[in-house]
């Protein structure tokens, strides 16, 4: 949350009253008169988290920013404690029925009873199916990566920023870490944490660990592909620098929807020192693929988090295929991560340069960036207004977001369609792509209202997005004299509204039970 800031919109440019942006300094809080997020948390369904709290001190001389990090206590008896029941914090997505499975699922749930309870809930522990005779291999969130000789190391800071390789690589944790080790150019040759053997002599029990790729650094820092066919390049002195140091690694692991992990690699980062080098910085990276799946950033699960970005992707042209099935996937969109996204105001505030920076979108956040454009006279109308749509829209507007944090592609009625609205101040909408001569009718802002509502139980609400509207507005300008321009603001904005119905005074919504409820009454909500 310290690093967390919504009001920051321009780029290497303080923002007025954003006591948060990392761009203002103490004269710029200096010249503000109050905080406009004065206060920013993680998730307020918490019991307890930390909270950034901002404030001026008017009374300084000059006034100052007053920042402050502390530990926020959720009054409400109804609140996340801890997370002890794992199954009840999701909900558990549904088959997707195909050919293949049909006559499966037919059988499962087309009688009058069926159970509601996955096979893996059965607690019959005498009963081993022969997948589950080898628990060796598998593993669970957070357990050490084992190897043949201990554990997969991670090298992280501990106390200082010094180095310590007794960090072990958790299952299905993403890790980035940073830290500083001491080297010397004589000793480079017998220091193992800076050799490329340390990180892959040792395998993943029944898994090699493979060289991805190797990139080789220069002294002033220049990353370019070594020459050669050379898998491993050991540290060795060369001309008073000692050369193939590893300077950083980055493990991908692939692993099965069991818990086994089935492939294991590496990319390094090479570099050379010399002799007036007394340490250098390693850089260390983990990231876990599932097998035949393709990685997508979640922003909540199931229900959309505050302040991570919304999904975004498009549905694949001639859909539906004929003789396919009806959930085709959705293909997610090119844009960074498949987010959506809108203009990112510049320092210069000048439209015609501004093409191309998009800031994505994030839920829960109402957003207003925008940019001037200068009309001149020889400007024509039709790739004047082609420009201005894609600068609002992007090259590549999404036609669908996802109702939540974790919509799958191939889940289509969990994807919400966009839909497109046009207002104007003139009534021949044709005349949008007339010339000069007389007048244009150009667009000059994009408005995305994202209505979302609070779905589930009551003690814990999932944030689901069920409609998103994008408005373009247009306005009509006339020719302008010859050597005349004219300055016309460009803005693009999102608005969130909360649509969920609470219930209405009057109504016996909350009866009074003399009863004593089943346990398993709030089932599986705890």
């Amino acid at each position: 949350v310290a690093k967390l800031c919504v009001c920051d919109l321009l780029v290497a440019q303080c923002d007025v009253n954003c006591c948060c942006d990392p761009d203002c300094s103490a004269a710029d809080f200096s010249l503000f008169t109050t905080c406009s997020v004065p206060v920013v948390t993680s998730d307020s369904r918490l019991c307890s988290q930390k909270a950034a709290i901002y404030s001026l001190d008017v009374e300084a001389n000059p006034p100052e920013r007053i920042f402050k990090l502390i530990d926020q206590v959720n009054p409400s008896i109804f609140c996340i404690h801890a997370t002890n029941y794992k199954q009840a914090l999701s909900f558990s997505p549904a088959e997707i029925p195909t050919s293949e499975n049909f006559d499966q699922l037919l059988k499962q749930f087309g009688s009058a009873t069926f159970s509601a309870e996955p096979d893996s809930w059965n607690m019959d522990t005498d009963a081993q199916t022969p997948s589950d005779a080898n628990d060796t291999y598998r593993y669970e969130y957070g357990v050490p990566v084992q190897t043949v000789d201990a554990f997969l190391r991670l090298p992280s800071p501990v106390v200082s920023s010094w180095c310590s390789d007794a960090n072990p690589a958790g299952f299905l944790v993403n890790q980035a870490t940073k830290c500083t080790r001491p080297v010397s150019v004589e000793e480079c040759g017998n220091i193992q944490a800076v050799s490329m053997l340390f990180y892959i002599n040792s395998s993943i029990l029944a898994v090699n660990i493979t060289v991805q790729s190797i990139v080789v650094q220069s002294l002033n820092g220049m990353r370019t592909l070594p020459n050669g066919s050379d898998v491993l390049r050991l540290p060795m002195i060369l001309d008073e620098l000692c050369i193939n140091i590893v300077l950083g690694v980055s493990y991908h692991i692939t692993y099965t929807d069991a818990g086994e992990i089935i492939e294991a690699a590496a990319s390094f980062v090479l570099g050379a020192i010399n002799k007036a080098a007394l340490s250098i910085q390693q850089s260390f990276e983990i990231s876990f693929t599932q097998v035949n799946t393709t990685p997508v950033p979640r922003s909540g699960n199931p229900g959309y988090v505050v302040g991570l970005p919304i999904r975004a992707g498009f549905r694949p042209q001639g859909y539906p295929f004929p003789g396919e099935i009806l959930f085709a996937a959705l293909v997610l969109n090119t844009n960074k991560y498949s987010q959506l996204t809108i203009l990112q105001s510049t320092s210069n505030q000048d439209c015609l340069a501004a093409q191309g920076a998009r800031t994505p979108v994030l839920f829960g956040y109402n957003m207003i960036s925008g940019c001037q454009l200068r009309i001149r006279a020889a400007m024509k109308c039709q790739p004047l207004t082609q420009t201005l749509l894609d600068l609002l829209k992007g090259q590549s507007f999404p036609e669908y977001v996802a109702s939540f944090g974790n919509s799958q592609a191939q889940d289509v009625h969990d994807w919400v369609p966009i839909t497109h609205l046009r207002t104007s101040d003139q009534s021949d909408n044709d005349r949008i792509y007339n010339t000069f001569q007389s007048s244009c009718q150009i667009p000059v802002s994009l408005e995305i209202e994202v209505k979302w509502t609070k779905y589930g139980s009551l003690v814990n609400p999932q944030a689901k997005i069920v409609n998103v509207t994008a408005t373009i507005a247009t306005t009509t300008v006339k020719q302008l004299p010859s050597g005349r321009e004219r300055t016309i603001p460009i803005t693009s904005s999102v608005v969130f509204t909360d649509i969920s119905s609470p219930a209405e005074p009057g109504y016996k919504a909350w009866p009074t039970i003399n009863v004593k409820l089943p346990f398993d009454f709030f089932f599986p909500f705890v």
